[in-house]
């Protein structure tokens, strides 16, 4: 476990799908948005994680993204891929038929709408882990699945010598100190919420999966800083991007990013249904901050 530890430290940015205008895989823009992550410094990238659209993306584009992301990779930048979802099963087979190659984890979200027990997440990630021939990082997001993984949850899965850490999204700071004081010494805590990436380190999180790392060389370095021990400098990146970071949610992730990414030339606003594009006066507001 301690050579993907080592190299999934710091900043992974939970990359955006670029669309063009008529909802299709916009790969001129994807290998822009490459290039600029691998410039501000990111450390690795996650593909198809939950900011990357898959719920809305086909498992052939899936496929095409990753295949991108390796073929446009000049720093050899580490790759997690998400692979997540509700249907247990479905996710084995998925695993089954995926090349890993080049892929250094999975990221895998807590199943959604169904709201298990705790025994049910810790058999379904169980499942996951047997199956999958690379190491599996959890992620907590109850905001979005309505369920909750229990540090207690997260304790016992860290046991499992195919888990390897945990993006905790949960915005419980004491759930996450729990994580932390308990966990074997190679199990990686990592912030889930962009916002709580300082305080985090501050008690053990090796880094960030993050949305604003999409665009913000900031954020970056907001995060290089508290990992170098540098919290005073770190404080300070910190409160430059918070009236930006709350408006990336304000209408759902990845509207506020992409739209952000848009002011930047970097790749276009598009998103699928039922998203919609930044309102109007999301997209001033947006550009009001960049400008500052």
């Amino acid at each position: 476990m301690s050579i993907p530890q080592s190299k999934l430290k710091g900043v992974g940015v939970a990359l955006v799908t670029p669309f063009t205008d008529d909802y299709q895989l916009d790969l001129a823009g994807f290998e822009k948005l490459l290039a600029h992550t691998t410039a501000i410094g990111v450390d690795y990238w996650v593909v198809q994680g939950t900011t990357g659209e898959s719920p809305t993306t086909t498992s052939k584009e899936k496929q095409v993204l990753l295949e991108f992301a390796k073929n446009n990779n000049p720093k050899s930048l580490p790759i997690v891929y998400g692979i997540g979802g509700n249907n247990t099963e479905n996710l084995l087979n998925i695993i089954q038929e995926t090349d890993f190659s080049g892929v250094t984890a999975v990221l895998s979200a807590s199943p959604y709408y169904n709201k298990p027990t705790q025994a049910g997440i810790i058999a379904h990630y169980e499942k996951l882990a047997d199956a999958s021939p690379v190491p599996i990082i959890l992620y907590n997001v109850p905001g979005r699945t309505s369920s909750n993984l229990t540090a207690e949850t997260t304790l016992k899965l860290a046991q499992h010598p195919n888990i390897i850490g945990i993006k905790e999204a949960s915005g419980n700071l004491l759930q996450c100190m729990e994580i932390a004081r308990q966990k074997p010494q190679d199990f990686m805590l990592i912030s889930g919420d962009d916002i709580l990436t300082v305080p985090m380190i501050s008690f053990g999180a090796v880094g960030v999966i993050s949305v604003l790392a999409n665009a913000s060389k900031a954020f970056v370095e907001m995060t290089h800083f508290a990992l170098a021990g540098d919290f005073a400098k770190a404080t300070e990146k910190m409160f430059e991007i918070l009236p930006l970071n709350d408006l990336m949610y304000v209408e759902g992730n990845p509207v506020g990013i992409k739209q952000l990414l848009a002011e930047m030339g970097v790749c276009g606003s598009q998103v699928r249904l039922p998203l919609l594009r930044a309102s109007k006066e999301l997209a001033e507001k947006i550009r009001k901050v960049l400008q500052k």
